[in-house]
């Protein structure tokens, strides 16, 4: 089957909240009737959230338990499989920092963009943190040019067609696909090769 959207959720030990975050974006999809997938990978977590997330019992969620690999990895996992089912692929992560209710607004404009991020606001962030975003938001800017203020969200939307060229060219073993598949985005905008398209 064909899906509009596929939802990316990476997971490791989330056993706290990752009940509440399943359950509020399967209620916000349902809502918006699209016909769409979840997956939700667990990325060999060593605590109950592999347990609270087969209580499941939905259609449109396919929970996938795998060794651990690490986030990035885990990511480009979940892009390899969402951009051969759908058309859109959206990543979000399992910790419950970005709520779905900013999901509608994104999916609002996919006829006008390729690509949709939402951006962090107010994060209580530790020093080390702070350092790794800005260090990311650098990299970027120095190598791709200027364009996008949060450049490792995990809020975000991309056409499948677009998402499948850059992540083949990624390694399976990327700590931080998503600062490289922003940078590439930059990239394509600042050549005219991927611009919001016509109205």
């Amino acid at each position: 089957m064909h899906y509009d959207l596929t939802v990316v959720i990476p997971v490791y030990n989330e056993e706290a909240c990752i009940e509440n975050v399943v359950r509020s974006w399967l209620e916000m999809l349902d809502r918006l009737s699209i016909q769409y997938q979840m997956l939700v990978l667990n990325d060999g977590s060593t605590d109950d959230t592999l347990t609270h997330l087969i209580s499941f019992d939905h259609p449109c969620l396919q929970v996938i338990d795998k060794p651990n690999s690490g986030h990035g990895p885990t990511i480009l996992q979940g892009y390899h499989r969402a951009v051969g089912i759908a058309d859109w692929g959206f990543q979000c992560d399992s910790d419950d920092e970005m709520k779905p209710e900013a999901f509608p607004i994104l999916r609002e404009h996919r006829q006008t963009f390729d690509a949709m991020f939402g951006i962090r606001t107010h994060r209580t962030q530790n020093v080390s943190r702070k350092f790794i975003s800005a260090f990311s938001r650098w990299t970027i800017r120095r190598f791709f040019g200027p364009g996008m203020q949060d450049v490792n969200t995990p809020y975000r939307m991309i056409r499948a067609s677009v998402l499948r060229k850059i992540i083949e060219h990624i390694p399976d073993d990327t700590i931080a696909p998503n600062i490289l598949i922003s940078g590439t985005l930059i990239k394509n905008i600042t050549q005219n090769l991927l611009l919001p398209r016509p109205a």
